[in-house]
């Protein structure tokens, strides 16, 4: 009589996790600790593969207490939903953005946990306290003075030197707050013996700047940054405890789209 074993949603998992490694590269290995942080690029499809096959491989170690993710405000999540949830369902609990964030790139990374029956939870902060954040003055002391002054200088490089001096430090602090709110809900989803996987830009999760600068210092030695890194760009030195490096991006002037987005001339 041949064996038969029941079909779990652990066993399921694993699965789909041989399937898909015999056909990509599997995902690194994982680091062992209570909160790992996962830096992305926003664009790069590989990036959010290897979260995807990520959050697969820590569900099928029984590992995985919770998938936190900057694609989502923090007070949303996917508590109480089933593995069967549809993915109308889980983007509804969510108040998913499709617009900010592709759901067919970050639907599969989502899913992966949901079908594990991992909760996924945002953790953003919601839009409506961003002006709130904007005038708090109180949020510039979260970092020291070089580090602020570094937080400034990220900024508008990323905003391709576009924004007013004026504007910078109410978009610092914007930053330093959802950087605190992710911080926040990652603590307050810690379970022994397990991981929470938080996924964000790698901006977000910088040692010097980002959300380890807002966690309790015992939990911030505990906690391990991962930095994806997309065809060698730089990786900025002792801010990763492991670096998986990905293919190039095919080349886009982000300068010229924001420029365009803001009214700007094209440069000449």
């Amino acid at each position: 009589m041949p064996c038969r074993l029941p079909v779990t949603p652990a066993l399921l998992l694993a699965l789909t996790l041989l399937g898909a490694c015999a056909h990509q590269p599997p995902v690194p290995a994982i680091p062992d600790a209570p909160l790992v942080l996962l830096g992305e690029q926003h664009d790069a499809d590989e990036h959010q593969r290897l979260a995807r096959d990520a959050v697969r491989r820590l569900a099928v170690q029984g590992r995985l207490a919770a998938l936190v993710v900057e694609m989502a405000d923090a007070g949303r999540d996917t508590r109480g939903l089933p593995p069967q949830a549809s993915e109308a369902q889980v983007r509804e609990r969510l108040v998913w953005n499709s617009d900010g964030w592709p759901w067919e790139r970050y639907g599969p990374v989502v899913m992966a946990a949901v079908q594990a029956g991992v909760p996924v939870i945002g953790g953003n902060q919601p839009r409506a306290q961003m002006r709130a954040s904007m005038q708090d003055s109180r949020l510039d002391q979260r970092l020291d003075a070089a580090a602020l002054d570094a937080q400034r200088q990220a900024i508008e490089r990323g905003h391709c030197g576009l924004l007013p001096d004026s504007q910078l430090p109410a978009m610092v602090r914007i930053q330093i707050a959802r950087d605190l709110s992710l911080a926040h809900t990652a603590t307050s989803a810690l379970r022994p013996g397990q991981t929470v996987l938080l996924l964000a830009g790698s901006g977000h999760v910088r040692r010097d700047l980002g959300i380890p600068r807002h966690l309790d210092p015992a939990l911030a030695q505990q906690a391990r940054v991962v930095w994806m890194q997309a065809g060698g760009d730089p990786v900025p030195a002792g801010q990763a405890d492991a670096t998986w490096a990905t293919p190039a991006v095919p080349g886009k002037d982000h300068c010229a789209q924001l420029r365009e987005q803001m009214g700007q001339p094209a440069r000449r």
